[in-house]
């Protein structure tokens, strides 16, 4: 007899659009020891909306989808996209080529509705499986092997809520004038009696997706920015708490993504995530690469981010793990400021990029090519609309000590390449051993100039990493033209560090670079503009962000709420601003 069980991890609500919601799950085998599978054991996942006929729940439409083995007993369904387990057309074309008659009639997705709330119930199913892990078992061959679905779906309800049950509303169709989201990063595990306190925030995050709640509309989404696991607790050279296994790696996932209040949250309402560093190794670079340990250790760490992050998240670019999304016709543009980043050997700055190498052939675009693209194609379609990039490192502010200045650091710069020498030769040493941006103004140059010759509008950028939350206004000064274009950078870090002390100090990070002892220019090379900026809001208090896009006041409303959901206090820099929210000016759309 079959039997389903709760899932082992999860679910959580992923990439969402007006009528598809990914949902992932994790199965939870009995006979698993770590990461080490039962290779007779397959898993299959089941999931099923549910629906209400009078006082009574019931399972209505339901799907089986696979749990592979090789992908940790992870996997996820797209509901309103995906069809049932070996009946997609692919699979009975295929079924016909090898077994001479297909026993299925092919399946077509069904849509789900805009902008409605949905319920659906997730579980698993265990089979035997005499299958070599070496051989693949066609889909439809599996499909024939599972029971009834009918049969089997209404035990879905059966299941505890707690650990089988997501909700999500759908995207709305078409643009919509308001948006409400959040953004946080950096969620240090905690360590002995600390460990809850880590998972604390995560609480008071999920009111803000609740009907009526005292800060506004409900949130539709949360952004996740990186650092959503430690895998070196200490640092990287120290080997206590270090994950440098599948095994170790896959414990972290379980163990942040399994606590009480982070587990509710993510199946409560979508979450995008990206990675930073310590979702490998403390400020990783490609360069590693050449290294067989390190080689070894972004194998694994990889593997384990595409189970437990990529794989719930959009696949704009197929395996590539940067992606973009669209939410009441807000664009969203999400880097990979991790994976595709190296300094080269030669020294100096004049060879780094983040953004992966620049483009040479056309028929393989770059990251950075694809970012200035999706730019330039979003302001000819949707004009000044506010255009969302999540970068973990942060754009700007810069730290004091990696500025860019003439008198900081290196030998003033002179004469006529003055400009070159200021983005590549000041403060070279400093800005060579920075993890952010600072330590590539080639990207940072290409981005930039982008944006000024195209004259991009109302470009934010969104950013988690440094542990100390603050909001930056980007000015481009010396071009006319450019003068009229407004920027802006949003930091919201960490979820939880238990260090203030040890980094963040809002002291040293640049508040306005055009100020004496503060001067952090960045010349536009090509283009008459220089970049400047003012920041402020910073608060190292464990947070996290709402942001509220109104495009009748033409305005992003910034709110930072600590561990216990309460506002965190900022000085208001503007006349009127409430004390714990920053409303900045963006140009109308």
């Amino acid at each position: 007899m079959a039997t389903l069980r709760k899932p082992g991890l999860g679910p959580i609500v992923g990439d969402t659009t007006d009528t598809t919601c990914r949902i992932w799950i994790r199965a939870g085998d009995p006979a698993d020891a770590r990461a080490t599978l039962d290779a007779n054991r397959r898993t299959i996942g089941l999931i099923g909306i549910v629906e209400t006929k009078g006082s009574k729940d019931e399972i209505g439409d339901a799907w089986y989808f696979r749990l592979p083995r090789e992908f940790d007993r992870t996997g996820a369904f797209m509901l309103g996209e995906d069809v049932d387990l070996g009946r997609w057309k692919t699979d009975i074309t295929r079924e016909k080529q090898f077994e001479g008659s297909a026993n299925a009639r092919a399946a077509t997705g069904k849509p789900l509705t805009p902008d409605k709330p949905y319920r659906v119930r997730v579980g698993t199913l265990t089979l035997d499986d005499p299958w070599p892990d070496d051989a693949n078992l066609p889909d439809y061959k599996l499909r024939d092997r599972l029971p009834d679905i009918d049969a089997l779906k209404q035990e879905l309800m059966l299941l505890p809520a707690a650990e089988s049950e997501a909700t999500f509303r759908t995207f709305p169709a078409g643009s919509t004038g308001k948006l409400s989201f959040l953004l946080g990063s950096c969620r240090y595990p905690g360590l002995l009696w600390k460990i809850k306190e880590a998972d604390r925030i995560f609480g008071p995050m999920q009111k803000h997706f609740e009907n009526g709640n005292p800060w506004g509309d409900p949130a539709r989404f949360t952004v996740m920015a990186g650092d959503q696991i430690y895998a070196d607790a200490f640092n990287k050279a120290i080997p206590i708490l270090r994950a440098d296994t599948y095994a170790e790696f896959q414990e972290r996932y379980i163990t942040a993504f399994g606590a009480p209040n982070l587990r509710r949250l993510l199946r409560q309402a979508p979450t995008y995530m990206i990675l930073d560093d310590h979702e490998i190794e403390d400020n990783w670079t490609q360069d590693r690469l050449s290294e067989p340990a390190k080689h070894l250790l972004f194998n694994v760490a990889i593997s384990a981010y595409m189970n437990y992050q990529w794989s719930h998240g959009p696949r704009t670019y197929h395996e590539m793990l940067y992606y973009q999304f669209a939410c009441g016709g807000y664009p969203f543009f999400v880097l990979d400021t991790r994976t595709q980043r190296f300094k080269d050997d030669q020294l100096g700055l004049r060879d780094n990029h983040m953004l992966g190498r620049p483009m040479i052939d056309k028929t393989h675009p770059s990251q950075l090519w694809r970012l200035c693209d999706w730019l330039s194609t979003q302001q000819k379609k949707t004009g000044n609309l506010p255009k969302f990039i999540v970068t973990s490192s942060v754009f700007v502010p810069n730290p004091v000590d990696e500025r860019v200045h003439p008198t900081f650091g290196d030998q003033a710069p002179t004469g006529d390449t003055k400009d070159e020498q200021l983005l590549f030769e000041v403060n070279r040493k400093r800005r060579e051993d920075s993890d952010s941006w600072p330590a590539h103004p080639n990207t940072r140059l290409a981005l930039l100039k982008h944006i000024v010759e195209n004259n991009i509008q109302n470009v934010v950028f969104l950013a988690g990493d440094i542990h100390c939350s603050n909001v930056a206004e980007i000015s481009f000064k010396g071009d006319p033209a450019a003068e009229k274009l407004r920027a802006f950078s949003v930091t919201s870090s960490a979820f939880y560090w238990p260090f203030p002390f040890a980094d963040g100090d809002p002291n040293g990070f640049v508040h306005d670079s055009q100020a004496p002892g503060q001067e952090d220019p960045f010349p536009i090379l090509g283009t008459k503009a220089t970049m400047h900026y003012t920041s402020y809001g910073f608060t190292q208090d464990h947070n996290f962000t709402r942001l509220d896009v109104n495009k009748a006041g033409h305005s992003l409303t910034v709110s930072v709420f600590d561990e216990h959901g309460d506002p965190v206090p900022m000085v208001a820099v503007k006349k009127g601003t409430p004390n714990n929210a920053n409303v900045l000016d963006l140009a109308p759309w």
